[in-house]
């Protein structure tokens, strides 16, 4: 299967990619991860010198899943890696002050560092922390992360996955966590792992998402109302009943704001009313808060890189293609 035939299989117009920040939903990325993995029967896309067969990942979830707590955890994923991959070397390290998830990846011939793109280090990263939230059923903050890869193009991409203390050209690969995910319970069930293997990789393709995060509770009250009478900041702590600060704080723990939270579904409404509604863009602009149409096309184009009917446009075609 060719890269188009791939695109189109998750939904994805080809043609939209050739916009600078051009923007899939995590639904859309979950499909053509799944679909390339299918493809070419290797859930480490050719990262590795030895394939990740397809299900590799459902067996290390079965293989974590009765860890006692998170730091358990991070120990069996890194001992199954070990087993199914070649080059990547996962190594914990634990002190009082962060959790070191360190990433190697080696010519296996000489046993040294081997420079590898940035993509490989994602990978390994989003099946790991993915992994380690899912189980302790809450999103585990990422402090920094130091990579011997040069810098990508796509960095605030990056960053968004990792977090915004990012150091690229190192002398070593690793990611430190808060210290204390590796004393937090494992929560999950295997009733639960049915759950969470149906909606992989789109739960955790970019940070995973607990459902029953302070986040989560305000992007559900926020989606019940319309954007022009989204509460602010005040409004959506007495609605939650805790005071301004106290949600200010927990927030920050979670690693968002509540206006990154607004901006973000305010964005994905955008997208879907534009992809699957005839409203007007004008009408569209209106309903999302936004007091002038043209304050919309700007908000759009600094979000996905493209006006609101370029990206109609793409939507359409593509719909027409399949």
């Amino acid at each position: 299967m060719g890269r188009v035939a791939l695109l189109e299989q998750a939904g994805i117009n080809p043609a939209t990619l050739a916009a600078p920040l051009a923007r899939v939903s995590a639904a859309q990325y979950g499909r053509l991860w799944s679909a390339t993995a299918d493809v070419l029967d290797d859930e480490f896309f050719g990262q590795d010198s030895h394939p990740m067969r397809r299900g590799s990942f459902a067996l290390l979830c079965h293989a974590a899943l009765g860890s006692r707590d998170g730091g358990q955890a991070l120990s069996r994923i890194a001992g199954f890696l070990r087993l199914v991959l070649d080059d990547l070397r996962c190594e914990i390290d634990t002190d009082t002050d962060t959790t070191r998830v360190r990433i190697r990846l080696v010519d296996t011939a000489t046993e040294t560092p081997s420079p590898r793109p940035m993509f490989a280090y994602a990978t390994a990263f989003i099946m790991i922390y993915g992994l380690l939230c899912w189980l302790v059923g809450r999103r585990i903050p990422v402090l920094a992360a130091h990579l011997r890869c040069p810098e990508p193009a796509a960095t605030a991409e990056y960053r968004l996955m990792f977090c915004d203390a990012m150091f690229f050209d190192q002398p070593a690969s690793y990611v430190d966590l808060a210290p204390g995910c590796v004393t937090l319970p494992v929560v999950q069930t295997a009733a639960t792992l049915k759950v969470f293997l149906r909606e992989a990789p789109a739960n955790f393709i970019v940070k995973y998402r607990n459902p029953d995060s302070l986040a989560a509770r305000i992007r559900r009250k926020l989606r019940q109302a319309q954007p022009v009478d989204w509460p602010d900041s005040e409004a959506i702590a007495a609605a939650l009943n805790m005071a301004e600060a106290t949600l200010r704080r927990r927030l920050k723990q979670e690693g968002t704001t509540y206006q990154s939270i607004r901006d973000a579904l305010r964005r994905d409404l955008a997208i879907a009313r534009l992809a699957d509604t005839t409203q007007t863009i004008a009408e569209i602009a209106h309903a999302l808060g936004f007091a002038e149409p043209s304050a919309f096309h700007r908000a759009f184009r600094k979000w996905t890189g493209v006006r609101p009917a370029t990206y109609r446009g793409l939507h359409t075609d593509v719909n027409a293609d399949a």
